[in-house]
């Protein structure tokens, strides 16, 4: 009983482990979407989207000079 239980909780933690570090595992959809988040959120930054003008910390202020261009 054992030797069945040993391999069945081996067997189990190979497909676990196959599935969090395979190819469409959670490890490898982050290191291929962050730069894709930070990029995004850079932009909204830089532009002031979907900041609230009169709400939160502070409050949005536009600021001077010309918007940044985009590439």
């Amino acid at each position: 009983m054992t030797t069945e239980y040993v391999l069945l909780m081996s067997f189990f933690a190979l497909i676990l482990a196959a599935v969090i570090f395979g190819d469409s595992g959670p490890i490898a959809t982050f290191e291929t979407s962050a730069p894709r988040l930070a990029a995004r959120i850079e932009r909204n930054l830089a532009t002031g989207t979907a900041w609230r003008s009169n709400k939160g910390i502070g409050g949005w202020i536009v600021p001077s000079g010309a918007p940044p261009r985009t590439n």
